[in-house]
């Protein structure tokens, strides 16, 4: 089975739910009271797409003005970027445009990027209209999701999305996703999955803080 390793950051502005859209799908949970990410956290999940086993390493940053400079840490090397805004909130919308010139100026191999809108389950207080999200997002090469982690909606099929983007990407080149065939063949599931071994690490002002598995 060949196996495909990437990183993910998931950029966005404090609030717009990026923790909660993660341990959403790696923890299959949700929670009203994920303290702000200090510093970013750190997870990793495996999907198994046909023969192709993908391992993600997800980097959740924070949203917060005073960790803006060290955002470069994170994104730097990342084969795929996340940015999130909330539907209810201009200006977590007009972050994004922020952060995909950074990306764009700091970041020159090619990235998957996926704009995601999301708190769905908030429609009735929607700020930006589905159509104005999905032009921005062409304008930058990206896919346009929308989703609710509260609501567990639409978040499953962005990181299949960008799983099948790695395999995508790792067939042209520039980039600097890890390939290489894996030791112990297994047996793909028929569907997407997330695997066993899932983990979660929170790093503070780049150091390990604490550890869990979930």
């Amino acid at each position: 089975m060949k196996v495909i390793e990437g990183k993910i950051v998931v950029l966005g502005a404090q609030g717009v739910g990026k923790t909660s859209l993660v341990v959403r799908y790696i923890g299959k949970m949700f929670s009203h009271h994920i303290s702000p990410t200090i510093g970013a956290s750190f997870f990793t999940c495996k999907i198994n797409l046909d023969n192709t086993r993908i391992k993600l390493q997800v980097w959740d940053t924070a949203g917060q003005e005073r960790f803006r400079a060290m955002a470069p840490m994170y994104y730097r090397n990342a084969n795929a970027a996340l940015l999130v805004f909330d539907i209810t909130q201009v200006h977590s919308f007009e972050a994004v445009r922020m952060w995909v010139k950074e990306l764009q100026k700091n970041v020159p191999e090619p990235m998957v990027m996926c704009l995601v809108g999301n708190k769905t389950d908030l429609a009735s207080e929607r700020r930006v209209s589905r159509d104005e999200a999905q032009q921005f997002a062409q304008t930058m090469g990206a896919a346009y999701f929308e989703s609710s982690a509260l609501q567990d909606y639409g978040i499953e099929e962005i990181f299949l999305s960008t799983a099948m983007e790695f395999i995508n990407l790792s067939k042209q080149g520039g980039h600097t996703l890890k390939v290489y065939d894996s030791e112990t063949p297994a047996t793909a599931p028929p569907t997407e999955e997330v695997m066993g071994n899932v983990s979660l690490e929170s790093v503070a002002l780049g150091e390990p803080a604490k550890g869990m598995c979930c």
